[in-house]
């Protein structure tokens, strides 16, 4: 951002939407996105408000223009790709969803959620074996579940030949 005041600007629309007031952050970012149409951290907060307000297919240009630079923070990068590929899993873009997430998946792998969201872009595409190892490995991983934690092992074991037998 090229501007204190854009800066601020920005820090406000994030404050406003986190305090739940998103029509009127959703005023200024798209405000700031048109007076710095390169800023990508810019395109990033726009994109959310708008998938926050359920206007997902507004919020797809937005998304596209955070992630075409190189200007994102990590956290921020990581958030964008999971928020394209799950805006464009929800308007039925499936593949464009599973390509959005393998790239998040392939950047950040251990991130359970972006894993997570891949598996239902890749059962919305009939990839259902691929999408329930994703789940089962996700599961096995993360899971505080005392039973799950138990089968741990055996979980990750069988996600990867579900179709095994003895």
């Amino acid at each position: 951002m090229s501007a204190q005041s854009g800066n601020e600007a920005l820090s406000g629309a994030v404050r406003l939407r986190e305090e739940g007031r998103h029509e009127e952050a959703r005023t200024l970012l798209l405000d700031l996105a048109a007076r710095f149409p390169q800023d990508a951290e810019v395109a990033y907060q726009t994109a959310w408000i708008h998938d926050v307000l359920g206007l997902e297919a507004e919020a797809v240009p937005y998304y596209e223009r955070a992630l075409a630079g190189d200007d994102l923070s990590d956290e921020d990068r990581r958030g964008a790709l999971l928020g394209l590929g799950s805006t464009y899993r929800v308007l039925g873009r499936y593949e464009q969803a599973v390509g959005t997430l393998r790239l998040g998946v392939a950047r950040y792998p251990g991130d359970g959620a972006l894993r997570a969201f891949l598996a239902m872009a890749l059962y919305n595409t009939g990839a259902h074996h691929e999408a329930t190892r994703t789940l089962l490995e996700v599961l096995a991983a993360t899971s505080g579940d005392p039973g799950v934690r138990r089968y741990r092992r055996a979980i990750a074991h069988y996600a990867g030949d579900l179709d095994g037998t003895v």
